[in-house]
Parts: C-alpha cells; sequence; structure tokens
C-alpha cells in the first residue's frame, strides 16, 4: 500500500518552488536585459519549461512583474531583519540597489506614482513605527516626523546611491560607493540619535 499522506504536501511545495524560480528567473532576465524584454515565453525559454507553465502561476506578464516587485520588496526589507550592526543592514541595501538597477527601476516608478506606499513596501507602517519608538526613546525633542523621516531614509537608500554611482561618481566600484554611503549614514543616524551598533 502506498503512503500518500505527505503528497499533497510535497506537490504543494512543489509548486512553490517552481513559482520561486519563475520570479527568481524573470528577476535575471529583467537585471540583464531591462523590464520590456521580459516575457512568459522568455521566462518559459530560460527555465526549459513549456510557456503554459509560466501562464498557469502568472496569468499575465503584469501579474509577474507584480510579483517581482514584491520579491524586491522582500529583499529591501530583509536588511531591517539583519540581526548584526546597522552598518551591515546599510551595507546590505546599498549592495542590493547597486547590483540590481532594473529592479530598483520598477521600485521608484512605483515610489513616485500615486498610491499606497504598502502597496510596493509592505513593512512600511512597522518601519515608521520603530523609527518613531527610536525618536521617543532616544530624543529630549519628540516633534521629529518619523513618517517625514522614513521617506527621506528610504528614498536616499535607493536613490542616492544609484545617483552617485550614475552621475556623480561613475569610476567608483560598488565597494567604494558602498563604504562612503555607510559612513554619511551612520553619521546621519547618529546626528539623529538613531545610530544602533
Amino acid at each position: 500500500m502506498t503512503d500518500i499522506s505527505g503528497m499533497g504536501q510535497k506537490r504543494h511545495k512543489c509548486y512553490e518552488d517552481s513559482h520561486r524560480d519563475m520570479i527568481e528567473t524573470a528577476v535575471g532576465l529583467i537585471s540583464e536585459k531591462g523590464l520590456e524584454s521580459l516575457s512568459m515565453a522568455g521566462v518559459a525559454r530560460v527555465m526549459g519549461v513549456n510557456r503554459t507553465t509560466v501562464y498557469y502561476h502568472f496569468k499575465s506578464r503584469e501579474m509577474l512583474v507584480e510579483a517581482v516587485k514584491c520579491w524586491s520588496s522582500a529583499q529591501l526589507s530583509k536588511a531591517f531583519e539583519i540581526a548584526g550592526p546597522q552598518q551591515e543592514r546599510i551595507d546590505y541595501i546599498n549592495r542590493f540597489v547597486l547590483e540590481n538597477p532594473e529592479l530598483i527601476k520598477l521600485w521608484i516608478e512605483d515610489l513616485v506614482s500615486p498610491g499606497d506606499i504598502r502597496n510596493s513596501y509592505p513593512h512600511w507602517d512597522e518601519f515608521v513605527r520603530g523609527v518613531g519608538e527610536s525618536f521617543k526613546r532616544r530624543c529630549d525633542n519628540d516633534v521629529i516626523d518619523a513618517e517625514v523621516f522614513c521617506v527621506m531614509l528610504l528614498t536616499t537608500s535607493i536613490i542616492g546611491v544609484r545617483v552617485f554611482k550614475n552621475s556623480v561618481c561613475p569610476e567608483a566600484d560598488n565597494e567604494t560607493v558602498i563604504a562612503r554611503f555607510r559612513g554619511e549614514n551612520l553619521r546621519m543616524l547618529k546626528a539623529a540619535n538613531l545610530l544602533v551598533m
């Protein structure tokens, strides 16, 4: 007699693995060739699967692009889960931004378009709440607007490092750019009394 008790779980896990692999394949294609070149057929070709399989997971190219945006958001959010010092979190974000310029373009487009930021950055409320609580614990002054401060941190993190690398100092290698931004980010957080080592 065959034990089928775990087969449903295995099938579900296989679906999740395939789903994740398709998103990561799309991320790779976008990173290599830009968003305009992303197609369902291209994902299928790279993965060696039938195009119908991709459509089974994503009903349209737009749904696949939305999944890529969610994946990117989750990658950036990992910086806030790192248990190490703030400088490691700062480096993680800056490295991700420098290594994934096409994905960051998607994020920037969402951030400057009308709509709720929580759609492109699901951890927004938690981020604002945490920064606000840090201000209250560490500052005598409670006039700091945590929401505005978080917008400034977020936009500086995802736009500033690209502007610097592309337009200010294009000859600098990524590690040099990361080190320079780490120094200024730490200095800014220290001035705001938010530096946690």
